[in-house]
């Protein structure tokens, strides 16, 4: 999953081509600051309808709300706020919470959530991921936060259902690099 902060929306579009064309099939465009929704928007009308395209950072009902009215397909938050998972379920949209401790990953399952986002990942490590997995086998991660084209298959080999990559890896072709070597 490309994951786009801050971006312009010319520039949002821009990196989220050359994912589609690398073979990356997510695109999240975060929502902290307001120029978000206006990228979000772009990357969906880009998107045609053939890719899917979510929205990040989303830590209230009301901005998943926003989100969806913008046409993401599913949703991402830096953590878990039951809340918001509500709201996505009332909703019908995918919903990646963020989780970082085994009371977290406790209440995602109570919460009926299947997979959530291990962040900071780069903070926590694969080893994380694969300990997690032990008292959570029902629990799907993705590793986001810091993960890199030189760390993406360590999460992988771990048991991360997939990563999470910042715009910066669009940039010199090292996203085009990385999409192979982890389809391996």
């Amino acid at each position: 999953m490309l994951i786009l902060r801050g971006a312009s929306p010319d520039d949002a579009v821009a990196a989220a081509r050359q994912a589609w064309s690398a073979g990356v099939r997510l695109v999240e465009v975060t929502l902290e600051s307001e120029s978000g929704l206006s990228a979000l928007e772009a990357v969906v009308r880009a998107a045609e309808g053939r890719f899917d395209v979510g929205a990040g950072t989303l830590t209230t009902p009301e901005r998943l709300r926003r989100a969806v009215d913008a046409g993401a397909r599913f949703g991402v938050a830096p953590g878990l706020d039951a809340d918001t998972v509500a709201a996505a379920e009332r909703l019908g949209v995918p919903f990646l919470p963020g989780i970082a401790t085994p009371t977290e990953a406790g209440q995602a399952v109570r919460l009926g959530v299947t997979a959530v986002k291990a962040f900071p990942a780069s903070i926590l490590g694969p080893a994380w991921i694969s300990a997690i997995a032990g008292p959570f086998p029902e629990l799907r991660v993705v590793a986001t936060g810091g993960v890199n084209a030189r760390s993406a298959p360590d999460y992988l080999r771990a048991g991360a259902l997939g990563v999470g990559v910042g715009r910066s890896l669009t940039a010199g072709g090292a996203l085009a690099e990385l999409v192979p070597a982890l389809s391996r």
